[in-house]
């Protein structure tokens, strides 16, 4: 009896360094739904430019939890709330950044994996998902490398608190 409570402490303590041990800890994933109310968008350009915001964001989520897509788990619903987009004049005296923010819930059946945040992601904080060799201009977020960095950065944020 002593021999076996021995192995499955081993057995418990060598699991979590194996790489299939993290995969089977990983939070399963049942559903993602992104909303986002497009009169929240707070300039003209914005609105332009951000209109799918909500498919590209709710894609860059499903895209980092593809490989634990469950029938049952934590249902992800995400209501973005703002979007803006600082002018030149704005940035260059450090009265706004560009900022994308919205509610984020984390449900589930049994509500073991609840959770839920108002989450906002600046360009300033969206720099490192940047192509390389691309500079963070905060006042010009309708470029197509900076638009992708603050739906990354958004969708990573997420997916990093999933319980």
């Amino acid at each position: 009896m002593k021999t076996l409570r021995i192995l499955a402490l081993s057995a418990a303590l060598v699991a979590p360094l194996s790489p299939m041990a993290w995969a089977a800890t990983d939070t399963p994933v049942e559903s993602v739904k992104v909303e986002a109310d497009i009169t929240a968008i707070k300039n003209e350009r914005a609105a332009t430019y951000w209109g799918g915001v909500a498919k590209d964001i709710e894609a860059a989520i499903l895209a980092r939890v593809s490989d634990r897509v469950a029938e049952k788990g934590s249902r992800i619903t995400v209501d973005i709330d703002e979007i803006s987009l600082a002018n030149s004049f704005e940035a260059s005296i450090g009265a706004e950044d560009s900022v994308l923010k919205g509610n984020v819930m984390i449900s589930s059946d049994d509500n073991s994996k609840y959770d839920a945040y108002e989450l906002s992601i600046s360009m300033s904080a969206a720099s490192k998902f940047l192509p390389e060799g691309s500079v963070a201009i905060v006042s010009m977020t309708d470029a197509p490398e900076h638009y992708r960095a603050m739906i990354d950065a958004f969708a990573s944020n997420v997916v990093e608190r999933l319980k």
